[in-house]
């Protein structure tokens, strides 16, 4: 069984926004929470985020997991208009996009340690789409790379000299 790679149309991707803007407006008018829904679409992916009152907080939690809950409600719920599973993302102010710039600037202090110590370094523990952001960041950093090591959900960065 071969697995092919289904290159998603930007029209496709801007209709599974909107589909998810729909959502997301309803969620927010049944929770009275203000907030303005951007719709977006990076690379292969719709992206939507939501900025407004502090009430959004709650939709993130304490350390993005009510985020990603809301994210997969999302997914779901555009997978049950258009038909087919979705890969959008969302931010809820701002807390995905501050994550991934910790992340990145995490990265790049590690690979400065390894470059100065001549030492591997392994990072804490990650989840796939944290790994990824500081695998992209270190990749950009000559004289370094990176590897995972461990099995979920303790799958860590492993920094190294190159």
């Amino acid at each position: 069984m071969s697995s092919k790679n289904i290159v998603v149309s930007e029209e496709r991707l801007v209709e599974e926004g909107e589909v998810a803007g729909d959502y997301l407006e309803q969620l927010l008018d049944i929770l009275d929470f203000d907030g303005d829904i951007d719709l977006d679409v990076e690379g292969d992916r719709a992206v939507v985020s939501i900025d407004g009152s502090d009430d959004l907080q709650k939709l993130v939690g304490s350390e993005g997991q009510v985020l990603d809950a809301v994210q997969e409600l999302t997914r779901l719920a555009v997978q049950s208009v258009l038909g087919d599973r979705s890969r959008l993302m969302l931010d809820i102010a701002g807390w995905r996009a501050a994550k991934r710039e910790a992340l990145t600037e995490a990265g790049r202090v590690a690979a400065q340690r390894v470059l100065e110590s001549g030492d591997p370094e392994e990072m804490d523990a990650m989840t796939p789409f944290e790994r990824k952001i500081v695998h992209d960041s270190i990749a950009e950093i000559d004289g370094v790379r990176s590897d995972s090591t461990g099995a979920e959900p303790h799958r860590r960065v492993v920094v190294l000299p190159e």
